[in-house]
């Protein structure tokens, strides 16, 4: 994946103009580089995110140099609308290992009979996994298949997911810690319930504390306000 970037002179505030004109601030370092700021189109960056994530090698063209390959490392978005406002790209030295956040893909729930019956739903635990490898070997994506769970409570392993073992090591996790398993529906439901259940109670009290209670005596500054006129 190429992505073309140019030195950007612009830093700080100024860099608000960049993206009213559909660019984002960057900036690249690593192996064997200066920090460098440089700028990139939203509109391209995004492409380059949606293919590699933060485990694909892009080919970074700056000012029409050399590539440089590169690694997202990090993306700041606007909470508003979600759009990237800041990017850094990181250059690994391509013969040592490196670490990074693999995505985890939930699939074939459309294939599980408990799911498509309504009586279960997949819980993940692990929305990402922390890997060390080589630059190149770093995986995309774990794909955690659900469609093989027949019972509530079974669920998929670390041991069970599909990877190089001799390329990849998955970092901070045992084989048995799960990623996914399933779950009773309606326990979700009730959940959901036993909320509106206790905002309602908490509602009851309020109104409660501000209504007197039977037998109690009125405060002073509202006595008299009732009275025959």
């Amino acid at each position: 994946m190429e992505l073309i970037a140019h030195k950007r002179e612009k830093t700080g505030k100024k860099t608000k103009n960049l993206r009213t004109q559909g660019i984002i601030p960057a900036i690249v370092y690593g192996n064997g580089i200066d920090p460098t700021n440089i700028e990139v189109a939203i509109l391209d960056y995004t492409k380059a995110f949606d293919v590699s994530g933060e485990t694909g090698l892009i080919d970074l063209k700056i000012n029409g140099d050399k590539d440089i390959k590169v690694l997202i490392k990090n993306t700041q978005f606007d909470p508003l609308t979600d759009r990237p406002i800041h990017a850094e790209f990181f250059k690994p030295n391509l013969k040592e290992k490196t670490e990074a956040e693999v995505p985890v893909s939930v699939v074939g729930e459309d294939r599980n009979e408990l799911i498509k019956s309504g009586k279960a739903l997949v819980i993940t635990l692990l929305d990402e996994i922390r890997v060390s490898a080589l630059p190149m070997d770093l995986p995309s994506e774990f794909e955690v298949d659900v469609s093989g769970l027949t019972e509530i409570g079974d669920g998929i392993s670390v041991s069970m997911l599909n990877y190089d073992r001799t390329k990849v090591e998955i970092v901070d996790l045992e084989e048995a810690d799960i990623i996914a398993k399933l779950d009773h529906a309606e326990m979700q439901e009730e959940e959901e319930a036993l909320v509106t259940e206790e905002e309602a109670i908490q509602q009851m009290e309020a109104v409660a504390e501000k209504t007197p209670e039977e037998g109690e005596e009125e405060s002073p500054e509202n006595a008299g306000k009732t009275g025959n006129k």
